[in-house]
This record gives structure tokens, sequence and C-alpha cells, in this order.
């Protein structure tokens, strides 16, 4: 749910539901990483509670629309760490098998 208003749409709080701190502090880093991004930051109203009220501010463009491309960026460096990572497991996988052939 977005909190802004229609008047200026740079500035916006976003709650989203059913998240907690890994994603609201991987978001804002990578919103910090964007040159359109004044200010961000993130709180998490009650413990209890899974929501995260994410406020983004922005040199004019809409925040909700900077908001997307963040979460699209956060996306790519996941797919590229899985990726990474799961070369280096079978790399390794196979340096182990090949060890093991060597042993016997």
């Amino acid at each position: 749910m977005e909190h802004g208003s229609y008047s200026d749409q740079s500035k916006s709080t976003f709650s989203l539901t059913d998240e907690d701190h890994t994603f609201a502090n991987s978001v804002r880093f990578t919103l910090n990483q964007d040159p359109r991004v004044t200010f961000c930051g993130y709180s998490i109203p009650h413990p209890s509670e899974n929501r995260v009220n994410v406020r983004v501010q922005t040199t004019g463009d809409p925040a909700c629309e900077v908001l997307k491309d963040s979460c699209q960026d956060l996306m790519l460096m996941c797919q590229h760490v899985r990726s990474t990572f799961g070369k280096a497991v079978n790399e390794f996988k196979a340096i182990k098998n090949v060890d093991d052939m060597d042993m016997n």
C-alpha cells in the first residue's frame, strides 16, 4: 500500500506486508545506489507485525517507479549471486570427484 500525496509523487511511504529486515534492508541498499533518490529508509512499526514501511523521496521522478526499478535491480543481483554460487558449487563438486578418483 502506498501512502503519499497526489500533488507530489516524488515522496511516498510504502507499507509492505509479510516482509522483514531482510527484504527492507536490501531494498534500502538498492534505493541508495540510485542517483534519483534523495532519501530512503525503512521502519518496522512493531516487532510482532510482519510489516515494513519504506520511505522514498526522489529528485522528481515518481517514488513508486523508482521503488519498482530498485526491486528489479535487486532481483537481478539475486539472480547473479545465485548463478555464481551455483557455478562455484558445481566446480567444487567436479574437482572433489576428480580428487576422489585419484586417491583410489
